[in-house]
């Protein structure tokens, strides 16, 4: 068709802005409500495990604060002083040397492992900027966690002090040992001075018995001082008492973590449940992959589908208001041709909605002509009211064709207080792809191009049989009429591909969720029309069973998706 992709690029339809597609994907969690409530329900599981298990352990801490040693106690400032490495005291607090010395203590050091099964429970923290640690034990009893906290905080500064004397022990050795040889050259200085005549002292004997006298006197000095190092290693600030409650944060938060935590789980999945879906699963998601707009959603009706021949009350409304955005669209007021498909499986609803429009359109004055393409399993004339009289004047009596379809009948059909239409029945031929494209159906079609007239064709789905495509640039306007929930969003590409590939265009889309697993095998062997009021108060004939026609063979016999695309 001359214009036909600018035309479709221009109905495009622009991608959702961000705040509108994050509130999309979100309804569409919620979609998901079973995974969403499971793991929910996982997580109080896991916070109410977490609190009872927990109900049964108590903690204690101990805090001691640690004195650096230093040579002079009194002394100002920090002279003197040593610094503290709280890193490395903290990891000596977790050594295995005071789990040992604490072991011992609690008289729980039988065998080899139990110094380390024992400090397992225990934890040693030094709050920011202090020099303190905090001792912090857990066990089964408050007692029991006291004790032990109370014994691994004596144990640290036991090991600590042990620590300290020893290196002042090796330090007073070591001085001795370089004072044992200056006292015996003093005493061999002291005989060679007493042994000379008087006045006859030699000032070298004196000076090195004075030397040797003041190194004597200065590593006497050093070992009094080093007796005398305040070897403190620190105090207990807060000993540990029997806690009176639980440690832990509590059964109700845990809960509510858990509950949080469940549903966030919950969400998590949903939302990867979502990425992995096939299906569309909202109006947005069609709009995306047709390129073209929602006209309609069909609502429930109290008989549980929306295909019901032909409609009343809320469903009539709906189809009323596609109708009439279809009659201002100015793609379809151009030409008035009309071609109503679904993309895969039964035509149910299609057909349903090609009736009811037809029925909206004659309540809006148009002179409509329904034509049936569906020439495998046509039933239209067997669900309708048939009318005597009148028909829309300018619709001719189709040429006969030499496939036989379409042939001079034309029937015209009562749509209540909406008027009447005229229907082009199908019919089974043995050749569909030669009765859809013979001239006797192009002249059919072609009559639509009178002032104030509509012409609505029905055919099978676009995606199992080619009969939609063959009818697609004669009709130029397609509507889809298909199940979010049902069909897939490569379904839905491929039609758009197809149509617009075939120099038509999508007009848009008209949803309904009461698809079901027989009809999206295509095996919909009913078509559901019980009685009821049209859009202007007509009634319906009574449901027939349809039995599946034998396919006729042809070259549009095969369906043009691929075997795996196959519902």
């Amino acid at each position: 068709m001359k214009d036909g992709g600018a035309r479709e690029e221009t109905r495009a339809v622009q991608a959702y802005d961000e705040p509108d597609l994050l509130r999309e994907q979100f309804r569409q969690l919620l979609r998901y409500r079973l995974l969403i409530a499971l793991g929910l329900l996982l997580g109080l599981l896991g916070g109410g495990w977490l609190g009872i298990s927990g109900g049964d352990s108590y903690s204690a801490s101990t805090e001691v604060t640690l004195r650096p040693g230093s040579a002079d106690p009194l002394a100002d400032g920090s002279s003197g002083k040593t610094e503290l490495s709280m890193g490395s005291e903290r990891r000596t607090a977790l050594s295995q040397v005071v789990a040992e010395r604490a072991a011992k203590k609690l008289g729980e050091s039988r065998t080899p492992g139990s110094a380390l099964a024992l400090a397992r429970d225990l934890q040693v923290t030094n709050p920011p900027n202090t020099v303190v640690l905090r001792f912090a034990y857990t066990a089964d009893s408050p007692k029991t966690a006291a004790k032990r906290a109370n014994a691994f905080a004596q144990a640290y500064l036991d090991n600590r002090q042990w620590d300290t004397d020893r290196q002042i022990d090796h330090m007073v050795v070591s001085y001795k040992q370089q004072r044992a040889p200056l006292l015996k050259e003093r005493d061999r200085l002291a005989e060679e001075i007493s042994g000379l005549p008087d006045g006859r002292v030699l000032d070298s004997s004196l000076s090195s018995h004075s030397s040797v006298v003041g190194n004597i006197a200065e590593i006497n000095s050093n070992i009094s001082k080093l007796e005398a190092l305040d070897t403190t290693p620190g105090n207990v600030v807060s000993a540990a008492t029997p806690p009176k409650s639980p440690a832990g944060p509590g059964l109700l938060l845990l809960l509510g973590l858990g509950a949080a935590v469940g549903t966030g789980v919950g969400m998590l999945a949903a939302w990867v449940r979502l990425v992995f879906d096939p299906t569309v699963r909202s109006a947005g998601d069609v709009v995306r992959a047709l390129r073209a707009p929602v006209l309609g959603t069909l609502p429930r009706t109290r008989r549980g589908h929306p295909d019901v021949l032909l409609a009343e009350g809320r469903l009539a409304e709906e189809y009323r208001s596609v109708a009439f955005r279809l009659a201002y669209d100015e793609a379809f007021a151009e030409r008035r041709r009309l071609l109503v498909v679904a993309p895969r499986g039964s035509i149910e609803t299609a057909l349903a909605a090609s009736v009811n429009l037809s029925a909206s359109f004659a309540e809006m004055g148009k002179d409509v002509l329904l034509i049936e393409a569906d020439l495998r399993t046509p039933s239209l004339t067997e669900q309708l009211h048939h009318a005597d009289g009148g028909r829309p004047g300018w619709a001719r009596a189709p040429e006969q064709s030499t496939t036989g379809w379409p042939t001079g009948r034309r029937v015209p059909i009562d749509a209540g207080e909406s008027g009447y239409f005229d229907l082009v029945p199908g019919h089974r031929v043995r050749n569909v792809p030669r009765a859809l494209t013979s001239a006797a159906a192009t002249q059919l079609i072609s009559q639509a191009d009178a002032r104030n007239s509509v012409l609505v064709v029905l055919a099978p789905a676009v995606l199992s049989y080619a009969d939609a495509i063959a009818l697609t640039d004669r009709v130029d306007g397609v509507l889809v009429v298909c199940d979010p929930r049902e069909v897939r969003r490569d379904d839905l590409s491929r039609v758009r591909e197809l149509v617009v590939g075939a120099g038509g265009i999508l007009l848009g889309a008209v949803l309904h969720s009461y698809g079901t697993a027989e009809t999206r095998d295509g095996k919909g062997g009913e078509r559901a029309a019980g009685s009821g009021a049209g859009p202007g108060g007509g009634s319906g004939a009574g449901a027939r069973r349809r039995q599946p026609a034998r396919p006729a063979s042809g070259l549009l016999d095969t369906p043009i998706s691929d075997a795996s695309d196959a519902s």
